[in-house]
């Protein structure tokens, strides 16, 4: 059933092209990833969340976590320790567009190789670039366990949508049929919205924040 509702989310998102801003608002204006910025420009991605992340200034555990990658997930690796260093380059963003067809890869790290990102025009969501990589040897100091499992459960089976705007996480407690409700209802204000100010000539305050079309809504029933 989880599964179904996460698919019926993602189909509703990918069809509608329902934006960053409309989910946030959707979510009580909660949900980015405040590192993660488009690295190319007019890409629209969702799908579910890979997780997978890079520590000890080493991206070991990226190279060995994204074998299993489903295809048309979101990869998102996660900066636990790299001191600012890229954590991958086009080797990775290869490997996983063109070979395992994922929709896009999200970090909250650096990338390299921007030069082959940006000509491939790759649909990457990052925190910016760094010439110097990580390290490809194993960590020999384990991370905290703890902190490893809480953003394990944060970004595990949520759904992750960017556009130009940045990225949003739609975690597992609004992965339900309400929540696919909150969407419709968006797109439909979103219409109503610009029938007011594009028709009706009302003002943003009039349609925002007054509402006036409620108003008139009532009066016509």
């Amino acid at each position: 059933m989880k599964e179904d509702i996460i698919n019926k989310i993602i189909n509703y998102i990918k069809t509608n092209r329902v934006s960053t801003t409309e989910i946030a608002d959707c979510m009580g204006k909660i949900g980015v990833i405040k590192e993660a910025k488009p690295l190319n420009k007019q890409h629209f991605k969702v799908g579910k969340v890979h997780y997978c992340y890079a520590d000890n200034e080493s991206n070991w555990n990226v190279h060995k976590l994204i074998q299993d990658v489903e295809k048309n997930s979101v990869v998102f690796i996660d900066d636990l320790g790299t001191n600012g260093r890229a954590i991958f380059g086009d080797l990775v963003a290869k490997y996983l567009l063109l070979y395992k067809q994922v929709a896009a890869i999200v970090t909250n790290g650096y990338v390299r190789d921007a030069h082959t990102l940006i000509k491939e025009n790759y649909p990457i969501w990052c925190k910016g670039v760094n010439p110097v990589g990580c390290f490809n040897t194993e960590p020999q100091h384990p991370i905290d366990n703890i902190t490893l499992s809480q953003r394990k459960e944060y970004f595990e089976n949520s759904i992750i949508v960017g556009d130009d705007t940045g990225v949003v996480v739609i975690t597992k407690e609004y992965i339900n049929n309400e929540f696919y409700k909150k969407l419709e209802w968006i797109e439909e204000q979103e219409d109503i919205w610009f029938e007011c100010i594009d028709r009706k000539k009302w003002s943003t305050f009039e349609t925002v924040c007054l509402k006036k079309y409620k108003s008139r809504e009532r009066e016509s029933k």
